[in-house]
């Protein structure tokens, strides 16, 4: 895979990376001269700090000091019935946990699917990609034609420095855990059904997820479908 290196100062966000976030998280924006947009690009400047470099791509540091504690990645008492290792999603609350030994977890604050874009059941990663592609599926491209049909992966793709890619089956579901280009999305409904991470958490649990972690996106009472 090929992919462009852009240098980025600090609180940097370009106006495409604010439009292509926009796009995979659903939002409409505006033609070009959109003056929300634009205020809002500079006002999610405050969220990114210095760059980093990963696998060759410079990137933008989450400034985790403008964002809520209870976000952050942090090992946590956690009762689950599912074995050691397994990927626990918690929608309704917006956390994703790694099962550990003695009732512990490893905590994930994430953003979720927005209402109608909410799925549940069990799923297995049965692919991961570094900094990957993005190809917005049939059902997004219908709903906003003006999308691009292929991002190379890079800094200003939205699915972020990683991608575990969810299958059931064998039949991949379309879902995926990956980063974002918006770390204010975090802890909100935002998505169209898959499950979105501050770039350094993805690139986290990459790490900690081989080929074939089990996952679990808990079904709640009163949820839809439920």
């Amino acid at each position: 895979m090929t992919t462009t290196i852009r240098q980025y100062t600090s609180g940097q966000i370009s106006r495409r990376q604010f439009v292509l976030g926009a796009a995979a998280t659903g939002l409409a924006v505006s033609g070009p001269s959109s003056l929300a947009a634009t205020n809002f690009a500079s006002g999610a400047q405050a969220y990114f700090a210095g760059p980093a470099t990963d696998n060759g791509v410079t990137y933008k540091r989450t400034n985790f000091q403008k964002i809520d504690p209870k976000w952050r990645r942090q090992v946590v008492q956690y009762h689950s019935p599912e074995p050691q290792g397994t990927v626990v999603i918690d929608t309704r609350h917006h956390f994703l946990y790694i099962v550990w030994e003695n009732q512990t977890a490893l905590r994930y604050g994430v953003g979720v699917g927005r209402e109608g874009f909410k799925w549940f059941g069990k799923a297995r990663v049965d692919r991961k990609a570094i900094w990957p592609n993005w190809v917005p599926p049939p059902e997004m491209l219908e709903r906003q034609p003006d999308l691009p049909k292929f991002v190379a992966g890079g800094a200003e793709n939205p699915l972020g420095p990683r991608a575990l890619y969810l299958y059931r089956d064998g039949r991949d579901l379309g879902y995926r855990l990956h980063g974002t280009l918006e770390p204010w999305s975090i802890g909100s409904d935002v998505s169209s059904g898959c499950i979105r991470m501050f770039s350094e958490d993805v690139i986290d649990l990459y790490q900690r997820c081989p080929k074939g972690t089990r996952v679990l996106v808990l079904k709640h009472l009163g949820s839809p479908d439920a």
